[in-house]
């Protein structure tokens, strides 16, 4: 049953069109001006005609198209949005059927397609959530409950941050070029297995396009590496629990600032923020990018001829072996839970690679008891 033209946007919140606060699709659909905006909404289906959406047994990848309700039926109700070939391997619905039902953000420009209202030339995509949920990690790995934090529990304040510390410490390192491979299973795409999920633009492409040309991924110390002057020796350098991919741009965009709020939004990883002396990742990873600083700052705790790395309130830390914002950190955390996909990457790493966890994935609640 087609739905009458006005139902369908009761629930869709008014934005101004940036990344920060998208238009939702009636917004978008009613500002076809060809000006480049940011729209939020539900993807269901792909269109094929003006007046045509396909919900199943899709052509190709070349579109989709989006809407304030996931059970929109009514193609005057939607926005078509052309996906460019870059982006098709993540967001075209051949490949990607699971996507139907989830919530997309795309920043393009506000113009017709398929003579109808739609978004052409896009930059930018994320999804949101929605869909099939991604699957939980291997039920068969050894979970937290098997012992793992025993010599933690009952601990706050720095005899809590030394338990854990002797937990996860003399980890099995890795070398640098063994990086390589171990994050194209750790951030494999759950939407596409030939792909790795970028860091900070959210991108998905494929795993074998690392190297140092334009839009290749590289590898990206979350804990600024120059932060203690550590490289990339086998230890901090080579920390998988740490160590993310990135486009090659935007990782030397962040190069070795520390974390805080506010800047300017980076043209190419859309929703990231930067001045000259901090960086503000998007809100879909703040919590992992504070879970991986806090992990860094127990994890290397001065012994056995290691880095003593700690966290401070402080930016321009430069090459000490100091990283901030703490405050920041600790806000994001709260602000960005753990979720499925950081989880999957915990497990991965403790069962296939280094054989330690990250604590404050598996228990968020110790990162109020180490640091306030």
């Amino acid at each position: 049953m087609i739905q009458p033209f006005q139902s369908s946007f009761t629930n869709a919140a008014a934005g101004s069109g940036t990344w920060s606060s998208p238009y939702s699709v009636s917004q978008g659909i009613n500002n076809q001006n060809n000006t480049s905006k940011t729209v939020q909404g539900y993807v269901v289906g792909q269109p094929t005609a003006t007046s045509t959406v396909v919900t199943s047994n899709f052509p190709n990848d070349y579109a989709i198209a989006l809407a304030d309700s996931p059970t929109e039926k009514n193609t005057a109700n939607m926005l078509y949005v052309q996906i460019p070939s870059s982006f098709r391997s993540a967001y075209g619905l051949n490949t990607n059927p699971s996507l139907m039902g989830s919530s997309v953000k795309v920043t393009g420009a506000l113009t017709a397609y398929y003579s109808h209202a739609g978004v052409k030339n896009a930059t930018a995509f994320e999804k949101l959530g929605g869909g099939t949920p991604t699957p939980e990690p291997d039920p068969g790995t050894p979970a937290p409950s098997d012992g793992y934090y025993d010599a933690a529990t009952g601990k706050t304040g720095s005899a809590l941050k030394t338990a854990l510390h002797n937990i996860i410490d003399d980890h099995t390192e890795l070398s640098y070029s063994d990086v390589w491979d171990a994050l194209r299973l750790t951030d494999e795409d759950p939407n596409n297995q030939n792909n790795v999920i970028l860091l900070y633009t959210g991108r998905s492409q494929g795993k074998y396009t690392n190297g140092s040309g334009v839009n290749d991924w590289n590898r990206e110390h979350v804990w600024a590496k120059s932060h203690g002057d550590f490289g990339t020796v086998m230890g901090a350098g080579t920390d998988l629990h740490h160590l993310r991919p990135t486009d090659v741009s935007v990782n030397s965009s962040r190069s070795n600032l520390d974390f805080d709020n506010g800047g300017t939004q980076h043209s190419e990883a859309l929703g990231n923020y930067y001045d000259s002396d901090s960086w503000e990742p998007r809100d879909s990873v703040k919590g992992d990018v504070a879970r991986m600083l806090f992990y860094m700052a127990v994890r290397y705790e001065g012994d056995s001829g290691e880095l003593d790395l700690e966290l401070n309130n402080l930016v321009n830390n430069g090459t000490a072996p100091y990283h901030g914002k703490q405050s920041a950190l600790v806000q994001w955390h709260k602000e960005d839970p753990v979720d499925d996909l950081e989880r999957k990457r915990n497990e991965i790493i403790y069962s296939k690679y280094q054989h330690n966890r990250n604590p404050f994935i598996d228990h968020p609640e110790w990162v109020s008891a180490i640091w306030q």
